[in-house]
Parts: structure tokens; C-alpha cells; sequence
């Protein structure tokens, strides 16, 4: 029975994928695009009234030159035209970015991105989920699991041993059969879509490699790649070194056309 469970779940998955990724990759995402964007804007509001704000000139005017070369070059291929920045003082390396085309940036992230070109990676990186529809991915995943599980209600007895069990093997299936790698997928194909972004923008592509050796010097020990919902380090930086030869094409044709950005 719990194969048939499983099955009915992925069958649910690939019958509903009704979009396509950046990369070519069949997408669940059923959330209209007006919905998310409204949530991502909810979002950014209420994290705004929460987080104190960097009020320097200088950090403000440094980040926003790097997101805004970003922007630029994907201003044909986005539907979000405007996209606000703002810097939080917070510790942590972080970025992010929202639909609704809303840019968060940590102020802990600039001792980990120590130049232009890895920020411009981060930022390529972030910009990808919402361009990828990423967000929108995610809640439709969300909403194909709990009707799995709804089902396993259905079809089982959940108060006996058994019915416990299976509930037990399709949330931890759930979990880590497709959750967790479809997280990952999402985690590669935005790397992938931030270094075209940032060599496009005419930042040296080959930064991105060395903020990822940053980041894996400055963080705590990672779980196991199985269990993570982010690609380990070593697999990042080696599916960016595998695509760099494109990226660093991109770069020197940005470049040769006036594109090199001078943020400080």
C-alpha cells in the first residue's frame, strides 16, 4: 500500500507540472503570479517594520550599484520591472530576494562577499529564484505533499501501529524524496543562473567560486548533502567551475561592450 501511496504523490507531481524553469525543467507551480507577488511584498513590508534598516550612505549606495548592473541585465526577461533594495543590519550572510521584485540584503553578508563580484554572485543567485518562479514551486510542492498525506489519512488507519508507521515512512519519504532534492535542484539551477547574470553584468564570473570557498571557511560544519536542503559546497563550486568557460564568455563580451560596473 505504500508503494501505491508514493506513486499516487509523484503521480500527482508530474501531472501537475504545468511550468517550465530557466533551465528547461518541468515545474508544479499552479499559484497565479499576482498571489505571489502580493506575498512577497507582504513579506518585505513586514520584514522592514521588523529589522533594523543600514542607514549608511555608503553601504546603501555600494549594494544598490551591484543589484541594480543585476537588474539591468535581465530587465527583458523579467515581468518585474521595478525591484526595491534594502540593506538590514543583521549578522547573519545573508540575501534574498521576493516576488514582487524585492531585494534583501544583510549587512553580515559583506564580510563573507568581499568584493563587488561575489556580492553581484549572491545577489545573480537570489534574483534567480524569483525568475525561476522558484517560491511559486515551492508552495505548489507543498500543497501536492499535504494531499498526500491526506490521502495516507484516507486509506489508512493512522491510530493502529501500522497506520502510524505509514505515516510515519510517507512524511520522512516526503520529506527527503521531494522536498529536500527539489530544494536543491532550485539551489543549483539559481547558482547556475546568477553566474550568467553576474558575468552579463561584467562582473568576473570566476568570483563566485571564491565566495563559496568564504562562505565554507566562515560557516559551521554542513550536514550531510543527503540531508541538506542546499548542495554541499564542493558541488557548488564544481558545477560553477563546469560552466564557467560560458560565463567567462559572457564576461569578456560584457565587458568589450562598456559593461564594468565600479562599485565601492
Amino acid at each position: 500500500m505504500l508503494k501505491q501511496i508514493c506513486f499516487t504523490v509523484i503521480s500527482l507531481v508530474i501531472l501537475g507540472s504545468c511550468a517550465t524553469s530557466p533551465t528547461g525543467r518541468s515545474q508544479l507551480a499552479f499559484m497565479p503570479a499576482g498571489q505571489m507577488n502580493a506575498m512577497g511584498v507582504q513579506a518585505f513590508d513586514n520584514l522592514k517594520k521588523k529589522t533594523p534598516i543600514e542607514k549608511s550612505n555608503k553601504v546603501n549606495s555600494y549594494v544598490k550599484c551591484v543589484a541594480n548592473a543585476i537588474v539591468e541585465v535581465i530587465r527583458t526577461e523579467s515581468p518585474i520591472k521595478k525591484w526595491e533594495v534594502v540593506v538590514f543590519k543583521d549578522k547573519s550572510a545573508n540575501a534574498f530576494a521576493l516576488p514582487g521584485g524585492k531585494i534583501g540584503v544583510h549587512t553580515g553578508l559583506l564580510k563573507v562577499a568581499k568584493n563587488q563580484a561575489q556580492l553581484a554572485a549572491v545577489i545573480g543567485h537570489e534574483v534567480g529564484h524569483v525568475l525561476a518562479n522558484h517560491g511559486n514551486e515551492r508552495v505548489s510542492q507543498q500543497f501536492a505533499v499535504q494531499k498526500g498525506m491526506g490521502l495516507v489519512q484516507a486509506l489508512a488507519d493512522t491510530q493502529s501501529p501500522k497506520g502510524q508507521m505509514l505515516m510515519q515512512l510517507l512524511g520522512l519519504g516526503a520529506e527527503f524524496g521531494i522536498i529536500k532534492p527539489f530544494s536543491r535542484t532550485h539551489e543549483s539551477e539559481a547558482d547556475l543562473m546568477g553566474l550568467n547574470f553576474m558575468a552579463r553584468a561584467g562582473f568576473n564570473p570566476e568570483e563566485s567560486v571564491i565566495l563559496w570557498k568564504n562562505m565554507s571557511s566562515s560557516g559551521g560544519q554542513q550536514p550531510p548533502e543527503f540531508l541538506s536542503t542546499h548542495p554541499s559546497h564542493e558541488t557548488r563550486i564544481a558545477n560553477l567551475n563546469k560552466a564557467m568557460p560560458e560565463a567567462k564568455r559572457l564576461y569578456q563580451q560584457a565587458q568589450a561592450s562598456g559593461k564594468q560596473p565600479n562599485c565601492k
